[in-house]
């Protein structure tokens, strides 16, 4: 049971990055996915998740309108990127939750399988 993320890379700020979440091992299309984000010395914050069907999707304030979580098929995530800020950067993490109760979920601890992340650096 494996989730890779991928990329991620070096852009400008005002760029556009879109990152994928490809999951092998199991089929994770009953379940909600995320993304989160972690930059050095801080705690994991999330970024946006989206429900198994696709129907909900929730954001972070700080991406709302700027970020864009998506499914395709049956075990793929995305995250399109776009408008980024110097602030953006970090490591980006996806994760599926396979036993929560939430739509959606908002918390770490409500995901219980994650990517290795891949990272995510914009210049000023």
């Amino acid at each position: 049971v494996q989730l890779q993320a991928s990329g991620g890379g070096l852009v400008q700020a005002g760029g556009s990055l879109r990152l994928s979440c490809a999951a092998s091992g199991r089929t994770f299309s009953n379940y909600p996915m995320g993304w989160f984000r972690q930059a050095p010395g801080k705690e994991r914050l999330f970024v946006a998740a989206i429900s198994w069907s696709g129907g909900t999707t929730i954001y972070a304030d700080s991406v709302k309108g700027r970020f864009t979580i998506s499914r395709e098929a049956k075990n793929t995530v995305y995250l399109q990127m776009n408008s980024l800020k110097p602030e953006d950067t970090a490591v980006y993490y996806c994760a599926a939750a396979s036993k929560s109760v939430y739509i959606t979920p908002k918390i770490p601890s409500d995901y219980d399988y994650w990517g290795q992340g891949t990272q995510v650096t914009v210049s000023s």
